[in-house]
């Protein structure tokens, strides 16, 4: 972990929270994020939702994370970004797959080792 990494980090798991867990669904156990919401415009929403998504990946490639991890973390985004673009079921893709919560993870995981 360099310098940087707590800082990086803490701008991460923000951007993620907000992305992918903000607001609590009432009655459920769920919570959902902007990128649902911004995935409700069509077309720009979900090239918003990827250039967000692309935040994390950019955050973890100037913390020197692996470029087999920074792959994966842009799987994650694309599977994001491409389920998020089908008309009305995307935008149960964007909620249930989480793409910023997962390449957050796997960021701690790569700074743990």
């Amino acid at each position: 972990m360099n310098d940087e990494s707590p800082a990086a980090l803490r701008r991460v798991r923000f951007a993620s929270r907000l992305l992918d867990d903000a607001v609590r669904i009432p009655g459920t156990g769920r919570r959902v994020g902007l990128d649902p919401v911004v995935g409700l415009l069509p077309i720009a929403g979900d090239v918003l939702g990827l250039a967000l998504s692309l935040y994390t990946v950019a955050e973890a490639a100037r913390l020197g994370v692996p470029r087999r991890l920074l792959a994966r973390m842009l799987v994650n985004a694309g599977v994001d970004a491409a389920g998020g673009s089908i008309p009305v079921a995307g935008i149960l893709v964007d909620a249930a797959w989480k793409a910023n919560a997962r390449n957050v993870a796997l960021i701690e995981r790569h700074l743990e080792e």
